[in-house]
């Protein structure tokens, strides 16, 4: 073969030539490239681990929900196989196909709650946009599973603005939260054609996106990207760290890059058995967020949707995870552990239970350390005594009690 021949085969297909190799292209810090690249199947992956062994029902898995790894998420597997926490994330396994009773590709009954086409509506003041069904790695937890396994490509034009218009009738409507997939795997054209129909809705105050891309493309986070979503504020961005392994220097740039557009950041972990169900690892995880001025904003129960079963952690765990933690971090450290309840009921805090007894005098309190401490309740101030005049007056002639005059707290 000749070399020109040998150099066209090796730049159609570039994994053949190793992770190392394709970390010094030119090309690796082209978000576009990477997506181009992306490992869809087990004989990609074969190529950068040509020694893998993967257990039976993988490949099925793969077939039945779709796999996507970009290189840069690639790279940062330690040791190929099920000990590797961004293996287990992104590789397709045999626990996808577990089924049960309780578990449904629409967990939240998100097609139930979808007054316009892509448009999704569980709470009075707030909505949902499904911006696209593409995601730059395709997570063996996602949420919304469906989408992938049904290739969806959302929001055409028509789409967008049916949403808009929908949005324009109910003006409780406030907030909206852009997500899929992942609306950063967008065009930064396209993601601005969305952002700009709904600010242009006059009842909508505030726009949240929802993105994995500082996680497994943080090289989409380009200047331009910085530079058009801080023409959007008030805007909030929620990310999706799930493991210490991933705060890698190029994540902290993306992140520093969101954070200096005035883009306040929050953090959406989930907690995965045998992937970060360890108080120290979400200990770690949750320091170096802060460090990249990331808020740890939610830890989530594992949802009950089809192929996660598998990775499902008891609530039990989640709740020891929070005792672990408080006394630990700092309250700007500690997330809120949830569970997102099935049928659209909407998320649930659970803590752990730091009140031991109650009497109307006094609570007794347990101490992040396991310390009883009682603490002493107000008293009831006693209702004041009616006088002869207030006893004989009528209750229809008394006149309506004016509202205090109190001082605004901000």
């Amino acid at each position: 073969m000749d070399s020109c021949r040998k150099e066209r085969l090796l730049e159609a297909d570039p994994l053949v030539r190793g992770l190392e190799a394709c970390r010094a292209l030119p090309q690796w810090r082209d978000w576009r490239w990477q997506m181009r690249h992306r490992l869809r199947s087990l004989r990609d992956l074969h190529k950068l681990f040509p020694g893998l062994s993967l257990p039976e029902g993988c490949l099925e898995a793969a077939k039945r929900y779709p796999m996507g790894i970009t290189p840069y998420y690639a790279s940062l597997i330690g040791k190929a196989g099920a000990e590797d926490p961004i293996f287990l994330q992104a590789v397709p396994q045999a626990g996808e196909l577990l089924s049960a009773p309780f578990l449904s590709p629409d967990p939240f009954a998100e097609e139930a709650h979808m007054p316009a086409p892509g448009l999704i509506q569980r709470y009075p003041d707030r909505a949902l946009l499904l911006a696209t069904g593409a995601c730059a790695v395709y997570c063996r937890h996602c949420t919304r599973k469906r989408l992938s396994a049904n290739r969806r490509e959302l929001l055409s034009p028509a789409m967008l603005r049916e949403a808009a218009a929908y949005l324009a009738r109910r003006p409780e409507i406030g907030e909206v939260l852009v997500s899929g997939g992942d609306p950063l795997t967008l065009s930064t054209a396209r993601l601005e054609r969305i952002l700009s129909a709904l600010k242009a809705v006059p009842s909508v105050r505030v726009i949240r996106i929802g993105t994995r891309v500082p996680v497994v493309l943080p090289m989409r986070v380009t200047r331009e990207l910085a530079g058009m979503l801080r023409r959007y504020h008030p805007l909030w961005l929620n990310t999706h760290f799930n493991h210490p392994a991933e705060l890698t220097p190029e994540a902290a740039e993306a992140c520093a890059r969101l954070a200096e557009a005035g883009i306040p950041l929050g953090n959406q972990t989930v907690l995965l058995r045998g992937i970060n169900d360890d108080p120290g690892l979400i200990e770690e995880l949750c320091r170096g967020l802060v460090a990249l001025r990331v808020r740890p904003y939610y830890l989530f129960q594992c949802d009950l949707v089809e192929g996660v079963e598998h990775l499902r952690t008891p609530l039990r765990r989640g709740i020891e995870i929070m005792e672990a933690l408080r006394g630990r971090l700092s309250g700007l450290a500690i997330p809120t552990f949830v569970v997102d309840t099935p049928e659209g009921g909407g998320k649930v805090p659970l803590l752990p239970g730091y009140i031991a007894a109650q009497s109307p005098r006094s609570t007794l309190l347990r101490t992040p350390a396991g310390r009883l401490v009682s603490y002493p309740e107000p008293d009831e101030p006693s209702p004041p005594e009616k006088g002869p005049a207030q006893e004989d007056e009528p209750a229809s002639s008394q006149a309506a009690p004016k509202p205090l005059d109190l001082p605004v707290r901000r």
